[in-house]
């Protein structure tokens, strides 16, 4: 019999694959979408920097919380149940939003969105990463950072191309945000629940069933492993003296990338405007296909490397060339567009770490409230810092702006170089036996 982590490739694992890259492109598109929306409903609602800055930063609030609320529930209750339905809600209110009539209903319908997607950022690495082999679990998940970058440069294309000089065209342009995800839906509703959470919740016969029916009759389904963190709560044990270090990984370096990643990007037009660039939107289309292209360099790259080198690396690079774009006086333009076409590509390739890396750090009983957790603590430093992004550019100058970035990501790579484990080939049960010996 071949073991459940060494499963060879099926025909379910592209389905699977398929259904939460496409609950990830919905994601990255209706982050994304809000940038360029808010460009054109600015002047027509009449919305000040701070108004701008808190309806750019609300979906990221809510993933706050819709990523900490749901590691423990999927981790309890399971992953589908929320893997397959999150998408029809999140569709139906991608519609109701482009009906809003003031800027305080656009506020509470872009919070409740981004609960949405924080439910669906935690079940969709959880539930690709448990039902992936070993040896395909980089490229797998690195596929993720690729259809997240592809739904948020879709999202700023499609802008553009509804952007005709009618003033209500950001109404359509957000509702937009419902296709993706009412496209996928159908496929995520056929999908079975985790073997590795059915047999670590005593649920041996439904995982077995679940693997024969999906992966055949060669294929032996997970064994259950008795873990402490069921008895003593799943934050408390991430906060154990166990995992503690791991968690604190995957807070800092996700929230240190992501600050630059949203503030920069919700806001690419209005920096390229700052910095006195002719055509914004141009430069930004160019920043949004680096994003796209990182992303593909990123997947080609996870599996060839060291996760620390690749994690470690990119912080520094991505420093180093937001710092040129601050510092270097007079910069040319085709200078500062090709210095954030390497940040944004040098960021969205590091961001395959994101699916890949966190799942890698955390046992089955763990992943998701580990996963959220890290969201969460992201998602907290992206909203305040796209929320502070337009009001530090008005009040103080883009260039502080570039600085703060800069001093974020350094930090980062400070704390991934001091801390950071490396995951590269490592079982998934060997995660989940030291949680049993640490019992």
């Amino acid at each position: 019999m071949i073991e459940y982590d060494e499963a060879p490739l099926r025909p379910f694992h592209l389905r699977v694959a398929i259904a939460s890259s496409g609950g990830v492109f919905s994601d990255g598109f209706g982050l994304g979408i809000i940038g360029i929306a808010l460009s054109r409903a600015g002047a027509q609602m009449h919305l000040s920097a701070v108004w701008l800055g808190l309806l750019g930063g609300a979906s990221l609030l809510g993933l706050f919380a819709g990523a900490l609320l749901t590691g423990p529930v999927a981790d309890r209750f399971g992953r589908r149940p929320i893997f397959a339905h999150n998408m029809l809600l999140l569709g139906a209110l991608s519609v109701v939003q482009s009906f809003a009539g003031s800027a305080a209903q656009l506020l509470l319908l872009r919070l409740a969105i981004g609960f949405l997607l924080g439910t669906d950022y935690v079940v969709s690495k959880a539930l690709l990463t448990e039902f992936t082999p070993r040896t395909l679990r980089g490229r797998a998940l690195g596929s993720l950072s690729i259809a997240w970058a592809g739904g948020y440069a879709c999202a700023y294309l499609v802008g553009v191309l509804l952007d005709r000089g009618d003033p209500g065209a950001w109404r359509w342009t957000l509702a937009t945000s419902a296709i993706p995800c009412l496209l996928v839906l159908p496929l995520r509703l056929t999908l079975p629940e985790s073997p590795l959470w059915l047999a670590n919740g005593g649920r041996e016969e439904d995982a077995a069933r679940v693997v024969r029916r999906v992966l055949g009759e060669t294929v032996s389904p997970p064994a259950r492993r008795e873990v402490a963190a069921i008895r003593r709560g799943r934050w408390r044990q991430l906060l154990s003296a166990r995992w503690r270090g791991r968690t604190a990984v995957a807070c800092a370096f996700f929230t240190c990338q992501v600050i630059p990643y949203f503030a920069l990007g919700t806001f690419v037009s209005q920096v390229m405007s700052a910095l006195h660039l002719r055509n914004a939107h141009t430069a930004g289309l160019l920043y949004n296909l680096a994003l796209l292209l990182g992303a593909v360099a990123g997947l080609i790259t996870v599996d060839r490397i060291p996760r620390r080198v690749f994690l470690i690396g990119s912080f520094y690079l991505t420093a180093a060339s937001l710092l040129a774009v601050s510092v270097v006086p007079e910069l040319p333009p085709l200078a500062t567009i090709g210095l954030f076409a390497l940040f944004a590509g040098v960021l969205s390739a590091a961001s395959n770490l994101v699916y890949v890396y966190l799942p890698e750090l955390f046992p089955t009983d763990l992943r998701a409230s580990g996963i959220g957790l890290a969201i969460a603590s992201s998602r907290t430093g992206s909203a305040f810092s796209t929320f502070l992004l337009p009001v530090i550019v008005e009040s103080y100058g883009v260039r502080t702006a570039l600085d703060a970035c800069v001093a974020v990501l350094v930090l980062g790579a400070l704390v991934c170089q001091r801390w950071a484990p490396e995951t590269r080939n490592v079982p998934l049960s060997s995660l989940d036996a030291a949680t049993t010996e640490s019992a």
